[in-house]
């Protein structure tokens, strides 16, 4: 993915296909295999850990810097969303730092205006000649280039990822397997997705953010507040996405936990969440 996608061809990216209809049809085969046990540790996965490990590891810590942490805890939060199934985290951050640079319009590595299936998964399955050779990274993400440890972990996340299911076989079997792998991941991922597609598409806008994003209560809620899309575009680095009271995000109230506790320092809190303003007036402290 890449700043300029125009003048580049695309490719297909056949380890993203191979591995996500993988998944998929994991999250087919394990249907018959439910249970109240299998079922609680998607829930769990999909509405605690993830939000955890994607929404404050991932996206509000290590791609915005919306707050500073000790490095235990990034390479915590890093590894844990490695083994989750988020993807390699420097490539992740890069990925969405470009997006941001380009929402709705040309380089938008999931342009909205190529469908509702383009944003949410399709552009997965296709590739530049940037994003395969590291240019995009070197660009996007020079910063996180300069950390060893989230160095390797980008290049070897895939074993983390898969060291989860002899875990989920200890504690019950294949068909735990099955749903807390591959269910589990599918229903992340598709909720993750929603951020890419649904919130560029339905809801309604309180700032001016120039792109096609939106405020989406549904995917606010199941998303742990990532879906306050528009807010989260008017001001990138600010660690809360809800502005208004009736915004929940789940994800804002753990980085405060962590704050109280001492664990997250210099968090940029919304200063005015229900003031009506330009988009990047620097409505952050």
């Amino acid at each position: 993915m890449t700043g300029s996608k125009t003048e580049n061809k695309y490719r297909i990216h056949y380890s993203n296909l191979f591995w996500i209809t993988l998944v998929h049809v994991g999250a087919i085969a394990a249907i018959p295999f439910y249970n109240f046990a299998n079922l609680m540790t998607v829930l769990i996965g999909v509405f605690i850990l993830a939000p955890l490990a994607i929404n404050l590891g991932f996206h509000r810590l290590i791609a915005h810097r919306a707050f500073k942490a000790p490095n235990w805890f990034v390479y915590f939060v890093a590894t844990f969303g490695a083994m989750m199934g988020g993807g390699a985290p420097i490539h992740w951050a890069a990925s969405h730092r470009i997006h941001h640079q380009f929402s709705d319009n040309d380089g938008d590595p999931h342009d909205s205006r190529k469908g509702f299936w383009y944003a949410h998964m399709l552009h997965l399955f296709e590739t530049t000649v940037e994003e395969s050779d590291g240019s995009d990274i070197k660009k996007y993400a020079s910063d996180l280039l300069a950390d060893r440890y989230l160095v390797w972990l980008n290049k070897n996340w895939m074993w983390f990822a898969l060291s989860a299911l002899p875990i989920f076989y200890l504690i019950g079997g294949w068909s735990m397997v099955l749903w807390g792998g591959f269910m589990r991941l599918t229903v992340m991922w598709h909720v993750m997705w929603l951020v890419n597609s649904a919130t560029h598409m339905w809801g309604y806008q309180t700032y001016n953010s120039k792109d096609n994003t939106r405020n989406n209560w549904w995917v606010g809620i199941l998303a742990a507040g990532e879906g306050w899309h528009n807010n989260h575009h008017a001001f990138p680095s600010c660690a809360a996405h809800g502005r208004k009271w009736y915004e929940f995000d789940l994800t804002y109230f753990m980085i405060r936990i962590l704050e109280v506790v001492g664990i997250a320092t210099k968090v940029k809190h919304p200063v005015e969440p229900n003031a009506k303003k330009k988009a990047h007036d620097g409505l952050v402290a």
